[in-house]
């Protein structure tokens, strides 16, 4: 171990002591009173058993992380890394292949150690309080599919960037071409391809939704391609709405459960926020932005790997290219929590900004505002969010934030 690996140690410990910090801070917060504006969304019992919820899912997702830590640690510091990889080397030493089972190797072995929280997550926490629909036959073949999925996906990605870096002169800038034309490529194939493996998509009937959100579309110059019904409730009560595809080829995606529990003219407030953000390029951007970060880490990643340090803090006895990889990600652990910061900020400014552009393009604020309320009761949301773990952690702005914004325009 040197001083390279001791870095890398604190970084990862203070990671997980920062979001301990700020987890206490919010069930701190989440024992408040329900504010006197979002009354009508919980009874007293709901309220509680709401508390009750955050808990669960708060002490699930500590222990969860910190066992995956402990685990990281024993199999770095026990020389596990290295293990692997001399193990590996009897079988082949093509660099490629090599670099590919190495990898995959410790993407399963990282998925079933986790394996029991999710089956915890899904068959206790989530059966506890409502939500769980999954069979244990559709939990086993999501679970198959996903591995195979991430396993043909996640290969082949692995493959474009070892084989770039193996031989290429300009091989950040060359995996930074390559990733995002692999990127969006993914993106316009999984709403046809991926998306279908996991959920049923059923074309919207004839309908006065239907026409309603036609005719919404219609005026606010919006093309899609159909409107589709999810059957979210075989595997979960959450409620969702979503766009996939780009272009005239956009699909609206409505989970069965927000049809049953939402009017119609909420879902027709909830799509046009969704529509929002789409209408202000939000999606653009926040491709842009990715585009932009994968240049960067693929660069700093292209300096980092040449480094003799990574690979002794780690006990390696061949340097690699994928095991540069693995390595960096642990490097890059306080890069990425500033940049999830800085995301999670523009989110919640573009979440707030949609549902502005909804409320001035043809949809009723108080309407917006019920959709909202609803979707917080049958979710089960924690309604006093800790200001601190809303900035580490908060794709969306707080509902009460949202309620008061959506007031003020009106």
């Amino acid at each position: 171990m040197n001083t390279l690996g001791i870095i890398i140690i604190i970084a990862m410990a203070a990671e997980f002591g920062l979001n301990l910090i700020i987890n206490v801070l919010n069930l701190m917060n989440s024992s408040k009173p329900v504010p006197e504006e979002l009354n009508d969304i919980f009874d007293t019992n709901e309220y509680r058993k709401s508390q009750k919820y955050t808990r669960h899912k708060t002490f699930l997702e500590l222990i969860t992380g910190g066992f995956m830590l402990i685990i990281t640690w024993v199999f770095w510091l026990s020389g596990g890394f290295n293990y692997l990889d001399l193990l590996l080397r009897e079988i082949t030493t093509q660099p490629i292949l090599l670099g590919l089972i190495y990898c995959l190797s410790l993407l399963i072995g990282s998925t079933l150690i986790s394996l029991p929280f999710n089956i915890f997550a899904t068959f206790v926490t989530e059966q506890k309080f409502g939500f769980n629909q999954t069979t244990v036959k559709t939990f086993i073949g999501d679970q198959i599919k996903s591995l195979l999925l991430t396993v043909v996906l996640f290969g082949l990605l692995l493959s474009i960037v070892l084989t770039i870096f193996e031989y290429s002169n300009y091989a950040w800038l060359v995996c930074w071409i390559a990733v995002t034309i692999f990127t969006i490529s993914v993106t316009f194939i999984a709403p046809a391809w991926i998306m279908p493996l996991f959920n049923k998509f059923t074309p919207l009937e004839k309908s006065e939704l239907r026409t309603k959100i036609e005719d919404y579309a219609a005026n606010v110059n919006f093309k899609f391609k159909n409107i589709f019904i999810i059957d979210g409730s075989k595997r979960s009560s959450h409620s969702n709405a979503f766009f996939t595809g780009f272009g005239s080829t956009k699909r609206i995606a409505l989970f069965d459960t927000l049809v049953k529990e939402h009017s119609e003219n909420e879902i027709l407030a909830i799509l046009g926020h969704e529509i929002g953000h789409y209408k202000l390029k939000h999606i653009h951007m926040s491709t842009f932005i990715g585009i932009i970060t994968t240049g960067i880490i693929f660069f700093i990643l292209s300096i980092v790997i040449e480094l003799d340090t990574l690979y002794q803090a780690f006990g390696m006895d061949y340097q690699s290219v994928y095991s540069g990889l693995i390595f960096f990600s642990f490097l890059y652990t306080p890069v990425q929590l500033i940049l999830s910061i800085l995301g999670q900020y523009i989110s919640r400014r573009n979440e707030h900004s949609a549902d502005k552009w909804a409320c001035e393009n043809g949809q009723d604020g108080s309407t917006l505002i019920s959709a909202l309320k609803k979707l917080s009761a049958h979710n089960l949301s924690n309604l006093t969010p800790h200001p601190a773990y809303v900035f580490f952690n908060y794709s969306h702005p707080p509902i009460q934030q949202r309620i008061e914004l959506i007031q003020n325009l009106k």
